[in-house]
């Protein structure tokens, strides 16, 4: 059997329960793909994006209806190790991907603050440019379970405010581009067992940046949070599922305030009036 039957055959069969399912239940429940659409999917280099792929191809050859996928990977000025790695992986997982160039890492090397953050928003919006070109109406990202967990932790801790990463958002610049997380409810344990199974190996992380600073992953605040579940899951192993469910049962009769659109409204202007 080729390696890339395998590989499928994997994701269906030996991690049905725990990659195939869950990916299923967030496309019908938070209504991901629907019929017709023409879907931009996003590979980085990393796991989570090859995985998001394979399972995107598997849905569009054996759905119940027809959509359309286009699998791409923007190279912001990878070296050529990394590049070489992430064809060679599309060769071995029969993914047909297209590599465009921007010169991303360039414009922001000399950035001394928040060149994460620009980087960021630059990656974007190439990526928003690419699927207008290619006439798609999503963007598929490989972001999991755990980025939800770390990124809503992150917002409370740091931020001072209770939100997540949402399973699916529409474009505030790109007009009918919406922008989607098929892998929402995938643990990333499971991807890495995935990983593993099928001895497979993919890019950690290309940036030209991190490559320079090694411990700058360990002093990430996102790996801090990583490190706290991992703690907390020793005394409570639900309370991850617990966080994320949270997220889906807020009690608004028991908050102090919300906000929706930018617009602040606390509980007093309901309460004086009860």
């Amino acid at each position: 059997m080729e390696k890339y039957k395998e590989i499928e055959r994997s994701i269906i069969k030996k991690y049905r329960k725990d990659i195939w399912s869950k990916f299923v239940k967030a496309v019908i429940e938070y209504e991901l793909i629907k019929e017709n659409d023409k879907i931009m999917v996003c590979i980085s280099g990393g796991k989570d994006s090859f995985l998001l792929a394979k399972c995107i191809q598997e849905l569009e050859r054996h759905g119940k209806y027809p959509f359309e996928a286009h699998y791409v990977c923007m190279n912001p000025g990878y070296n050529d190790a990394n590049l070489e790695l992430i064809k060679e992986n599309a060769k071995i997982m029969n993914i047909d991907l297209e590599i465009f160039e921007s010169d991303i890492f360039d414009i922001v090397a000399d950035v001394e603050k928040s060149p994460c953050y620009l980087c960021a928003r630059m990656r974007r919006g190439c990526l928003y440019n690419k699927a207008k070109e290619l006439g798609c109406n999503k963007i598929a990202l490989g972001h999991h379970f755990d980025d939800v967990i770390e990124t809503t932790l992150l917002s409370m801790f740091y931020g001072a405010e209770v939100k997540t990463m949402m399973p699916k958002l529409h474009s505030e610049n790109f007009e009918g581009l919406e922008l989607i997380r098929p892998l929402h409810m995938i643990k990333e344990n499971d991807i890495k067992a995935w990983v593993k199974s099928n001895n497979l190996k993919f890019l950690n992380c290309a940036c030209r940046f991190t490559e320079k600073t090694a411990n700058k992953e360990e002093e990430s605040k996102r790996l801090e949070m990583k490190k706290l579940v991992e703690r907390l899951r020793k005394d409570n192993p639900n309370i991850d599922y617990n966080i994320y469910k949270a997220l889906d049962n807020v009690n608004l009769n028991c908050v102090i305030g919300t906000k929706s659109d930018g617009e602040y409204k606390s509980f007093l202007k309901d309460y004086n009036h009860k």
